[in-house]
């Protein structure tokens, strides 16, 4: 959430930073109601004194005159109608704010869209083939370790089913990537609920924004984590963090449920894009004066799983017009998928700035006796699946139609191949 005094100490400003994301406002309607309210609340606290100062008249007389009980019910009337009116401007205020996204960082390259991204840096050469390299939806199939079939009759469209070694390898990359983000990157692990409660959903910016890609139980207020940036933000919230605690490294596995509205016809090949996927999620919460360092550290982190895996990637920045909703600095990792013949993104790692911790009102104490300011939040991909056993499958499949199991892996695949 955007601070309601830097909206009304400089509009401009902000108008011209969400005029970069090519996003249009309704600042106008928000300063106007937010002066509305402000009136309103000063209005009213004429009348609480005016109420007070006739009920202390009042108590001192022994005779209560007509005049002044007439004015009491009236005054009362009067700031009970004006509460009314002021809580439901608070309420449209509040939800105006809600969906106002983060201000880009200065850094961060001015483009329209997805296409106007800047390629950082590139690891590694695409394989070389000798044949043809299968996409993975005929190469699992032919496995027989990817059941698309049996994924609808359960579900419906979207869903499959990972049999046998397909399921392997999946759980396989999963413990392997919280292995190297705990063991050698500093993180601590959490085991988190995939199901949340509504303030979660507002606190890491879901909500209201995004409430059709997201897959609730309506008789319990209950929503499905799309990602477990979700419940990691909110773990802390309405908490002030103690002097000496920041920065804090977090990292969890989850499964991850979105609607994936989109066009007809789009990505409907394989497992790229479904409304269930596991994701390792990379999570942190620092001291604003480091967010920018630990942002390059977290990417770092990132490629590091892509690197031990032999696979070839790119590290993008995204534009001001491709920036999430939350995030003020983004970079998308992109790993090459030679069957699929494009790059598939397993990664999008953000510095959230104060943004998500104003929503969710996670704040910490610099230092004994200082006052408290809000933490950065930063979350990145570390990584997600199925785009990563995409990867694996695709690059390392062999003539014979088999599968390589990559290095890394061995030791929990317990084999080197796949066929």
């Amino acid at each position: 959430m955007l601070s309601l005094q830097l909206i009304r100490e400089s509009p401009e400003v902000l108008r011209q930073a969400l005029e970069r994301r090519q996003i249009s406002v309704p600042l106008d309607e928000l300063l106007a109601l937010d002066e509305e309210r402000r009136r309103l609340v000063a209005a009213t606290d004429e009348l609480r004194h005016r109420h007070k100062s006739v009920s202390r008249d009042l108590g001192q007389m022994r005779e209560k005159p007509e005049s002044l009980l007439v004015e009491m019910r009236q005054l009362g009337d009067q700031i009970r109608d004006a509460d009314g009116r002021a809580t439901a401007l608070e309420e449209k205020l509040k939800d105006l704010l809600l969906r106002l996204p983060n201000i880009p960082h200065a850094s961060v390259p001015v483009g329209r869209d997805a296409s106007e991204n800047i390629v950082l840096r590139s690891s590694g050469k695409p394989r070389e083939f000798s044949f043809s390299p299968l996409p993975h939806w005929e190469l699992g199939e032919r496995l027989g370790i990817i059941d698309f079939e049996r994924g609808v009759k359960l579900s419906g469209s979207r869903f499959y089913v990972l049999r046998g070694e397909g399921a392997h390898l999946q759980r396989s990359l999963i413990t392997f990537m919280l292995d190297l983000h705990i063991q050698e990157h500093g993180y601590t692990e959490f085991y988190l609920p995939f199901m949340v409660k509504r303030e979660c959903m507002v606190g890491s910016g879901n909500l209201p924004k995004f409430a059709d890609n997201l897959y609730h139980d309506a008789e319990d207020d209950l929503w499905f984590v799309p990602t477990a940036e979700v419940p990691l933000t909110n773990l802390h919230r309405d908490e002030i963090l103690l002097p000496g605690s920041l920065p804090r490294y977090y990292v969890a596995y989850t499964a991850c449920f979105r609607r994936e509205k989109m066009a007809a016809g789009k990505d409907i090949r394989g497992i790229k894009r479904g409304h269930q996927f596991d994701k390792v999620e990379m999570y942190k919460f620092v001291e604003p004066s480091s967010s920018d360092d630990e942002l390059e550290r977290m990417v770092r982190d990132a490629e590091d799983v892509c690197q031990r895996l032999g696979l070839t990637y790119r590290v993008v920045q995204l534009c001001t017009g491709d920036l999430g909703f939350a995030a003020m600095k983004s970079y998308d990792i992109e790993v090459w998928a030679p069957g699929c013949g494009e790059w598939l993104e397993v990664s999008s790692c953000s510095n959230c700035g104060d943004f998500q911790a104003r929503r969710a009102n996670v704040r910490y104490r610099p230092r004994a006796g200082a006052g408290v300011q809000f933490v950065h939040t930063l979350n990145g991909s570390g990584l997600a699946l199925p785009r990563m056993l995409i990867a694996v499958l695709e690059n390392y499949q062999q003539a014979d139609g088999s599968v390589q199991v990559p290095e890394a892996l061995r030791s929990y695949m317990k084999r080197e191949e796949v066929r």
